[in-house]
């Protein structure tokens, strides 16, 4: 893996894989934590826009024909700390594929017309999260289980403030982060000229500075905390997780050995109890998140509302269940995670994402130990682990009928 900073400051990664198509992924250092309370969602709503057109391409349909007329494939996201957008293509379209990404990064319109419609579309999926409890169960736990930190707001945005916002607040918004060096580039693929096709479409641009983000430290939490919402729904949906800690701590390496244990597919042991043992649910699984600087573990399940006592009851004594694992069960963890994580690396695109993750970091090359840290976990790191963060839990339910 080659890493080099342009003068402008923009970093570029590169992985060379042997394959017929590449990926370049670009990621701008900024996400929903970024925005003050007047703000929320105008990360999300400009990454919508500069797909709305540029002075090279007028319109949306003419950016996608780019690309998808050869066959490649774009699209972006917005989360808590960045926002990124992608596009793979067969290596000869190498060229093509990095002159769209330039020229919507950098080149934006920022037309009223586009800004008032994809307003109303950001607002319709918010609605679309919001009526669909699946989605919803998410924001309900992320809001009660974090009491100052900003990720307890969902990346998509606020509905009132997006409403109150204006174009003049986007390009505030978007002049402020949009620049080379808040930017990181990667690259996976086989294409030989790369670092000269990316220093002539990305080494002109000028870079600026950018505003500092205040940390937030989050209280722990000293005691169980329960919320209950009701909807006339057949199923109830419920969450019930504990706050943990960021990527760079060496403990999130062994919550996710415990999710390895406890949620991978139907093997896992809370989906081997939930559903294959007592049939209490269908959907049932693990989620660890370990960000930049939080994180969580939690363990969801779609039930029967009379099930929601047995449920919890179920899901708890599990937890107390790891503090018997065995060597068998630890080796099974590992290998599996061992598989997953491997293969996902095979998809260029996938591997891209996981650089610039990885480089967000602090360390691109964790990328490398990440198997090494893994495999270094013994059982009485479990142990430890669940005795220091599985203490308070944040349960939410939504309620069916």
């Amino acid at each position: 893996m080659k890493r080099i900073i342009l003068p402008n400051g923009l970093t570029i990664l590169y992985q060379y894989k042997d394959s017929k198509s590449i990926a370049i992924e670009i990621m701008v250092k900024v996400g929903s934590n970024y925005e003050n309370d007047n703000e929320r969602g105008i990360a999300h709503l400009i990454e919508h826009l500069l797909f709305e057109g540029t002075k090279k391409r007028s319109n949306g349909k003419e950016i996608a024909n780019e690309i998808e007329k050869i066959g490649g494939d774009f699209n972006a996201f917005t989360s808590n700390y960045k926002t990124n957008y992608y596009v793979k293509v067969l290596n000869k379209h190498f060229g093509r594929a990095a002159d769209v990404l330039s020229d919507i990064l950098f080149d934006p319109l920022f037309r009223k017309k586009d800004f008032v419609r994809e307003r109303e579309v950001v607002l319709k999926e918010i609605d679309m999260i919001y009526d669909d409890p699946r989605f919803y169960q998410w924001v309900l736990f992320h809001n009660n289980l974090f009491k100052k930190h900003r990720c307890k707001y969902p990346s998509y945005g606020d509905k009132k403030i997006l409403m109150n916002s204006s174009l003049d607040d986007v390009k505030k918004f978007y002049n402020s982060y949009y620049h080379p060096n808040n930017m990181v580039i990667s690259i996976v693929g086989g294409v030989k000229n790369w670092e000269k096709i990316i220093t002539k479409k990305f080494g002109d641009k000028q870079n600026k500075k950018t505003p500092h983000l205040k940390k937030i430290k989050e209280p722990l939490q000293i005691k169980n905390k329960t919320n209950k919402q009701k909807r006339n729904i057949r199923n109830t949906f419920l969450i019930l997780g504990y706050k943990t800690v960021q990527r760079k701590h060496k403990d999130s390496y062994v919550l996710d050995i415990i999710q390895a244990v406890l949620g991978r597919g139907q093997s896992g042991k809370i989906f081997h109890e939930l559903r294959g043992k007592k049939g209490l649910a269908y959907e049932v699984g693990t989620e660890t998140v370990s960000g930049l600087d939080y994180g969580y573990f939690a363990i969801f399940a779609s039930i029967k509302k009379k099930n929601i006592l047995t449920a919890k009851k179920t899901i708890l004594q599990e937890l107390l269940n790891l503090n018997e694992l065995t060597d068998q069960d630890l080796k099974d963890a590992k290998t599996y995670i061992e598989g997953s994580y491997y293969m996902d690396l095979e998809d260029n695109q996938k591997m891209a994402n996981q650089l610039l993750f990885w480089e967000q970091q602090g360390d691109v090359h964790l990328i490398n130990s990440y198997i090494r840290n893994i495999k270094k976990i013994q059982l009485r790191d479990i142990r430890r682990v669940i005795k220091k963060y599985f203490n308070h839990y944040t349960l939410c339910v939504i309620e069916g009928k």
